[in-house]
């Protein structure tokens, strides 16, 4: 149920909401003639049509060997927008020790420092939002992160966009373009579903609303979906902040303090370990987006 429907927005007091994006310099495939240099590009001018607050993009240095397009699409974000560490080659800390993921930190670091002179760059967005499978494996890291002068990007908003990447890249290389008015059509669908589902997680959790924080995935559909993702954004009540505001919600100060194994933004975190029913919803179209254009 949306708590701002446009016919209400007016007397409703807007959610502030920080967008991050991740996997920079690029998530999932390029349809034929496309470069990470042009996605970036297209996305960045889209952000700064709509007058967008800073959107920390996290990268994964170890995309940028042997790769001048990589290198260049970060170089273009760079001098746009902030950037954060995602960890050299996006480490899973459920699969690896606290040891091995804060090497991937360190070794992150370098391509940081080149490309944010301002040295604003110490955040970390853990990959697939795994934070540790065990309690020892989490306050290890954290341990690490805030002798080190890190703050953590959390996410309280995700709708998984990175699986329709690829999926698009299939779709445009085929010409098919009843599949990908199908997969705009599915995005936004899933998107404003899991809108309405983070914000009654944080009732349940809270009591109250929050400060979100929003991850998305720079990639080949970015930079023809934003446009709408914004605006849906817009019509949900949402008004656009820093990671900086967003984070200064006394939301983030808490931590659960358990392992868990997958477990997802920090509000599926919370329902975990508070033991919170799921409110009813739709679910993500995983095997439809992995099907279309094969």
């Amino acid at each position: 149920m949306l708590l701002c429907s446009l016919a209400t927005a007016r007397v409703c007091t807007a959610q502030k909401l920080a967008i991050t994006m991740d996997d920079l310099p690029l998530n999932g495939s390029l349809p034929p003639g496309v470069t990470r240099a042009q996605t970036t590009k297209d996305v960045l001018a889209i952000l700064r049509k709509g007058h967008v607050p800073a959107v920390y993009g996290f990268i994964n240095a170890k995309r940028l060997e042997g790769n001048a397009d990589g290198a260049e699409a970060l170089k273009l974000w760079a001098a746009q927008e902030p950037v954060g560490n995602h960890t050299y080659a996006h480490m899973d800390l459920e699969q690896n020790s606290a040891e091995a993921f804060e090497r991937e930190i360190e070794e992150d670091e370098p391509s940081l420092e080149l490309l944010d002179a301002r040295d604003n760059w110490h955040w970390l967005r853990y990959p697939y939002l795994h934070e540790g499978d065990t309690v020892e494996k989490r306050r290890a890291v954290r341990t690490y992160l805030k002798a080190h002068g890190y703050r953590i990007a959390q996410v309280t908003l995700d709708w998984e966009d990175y699986l329709w990447n690829t999926a698009y890249a299939r779709c445009v290389e085929n010409g098919d373009t009843k599949s990908v008015a199908w997969l705009r059509s599915s995005y936004l669908n899933t998107a404003s579903e899991f809108l309405d589902l983070g914000r009654e997680q944080a009732k349940l959790i809270y009591g109250h609303q929050i400060n979100y924080i929003l991850l998305m995935h720079l990639g080949a559909f970015s930079s023809t979906i934003l446009p709408e993702a914004l605006d849906l954004l817009k019509k949900k009540g949402f008004k656009l902040v820093t990671l900086e505001e967003a984070e200064s919600d006394a939301a983030y100060d808490g931590d659960p303090d358990v392992g868990l194994h997958d477990a997802g933004t920090l509000l599926d975190q919370w329902m975990q370990v508070k033991q919170i029913k799921y409110p009813e919803h739709a679910e993500k179209p995983y095997k439809e987006i992995e099907a279309v254009c094969q």
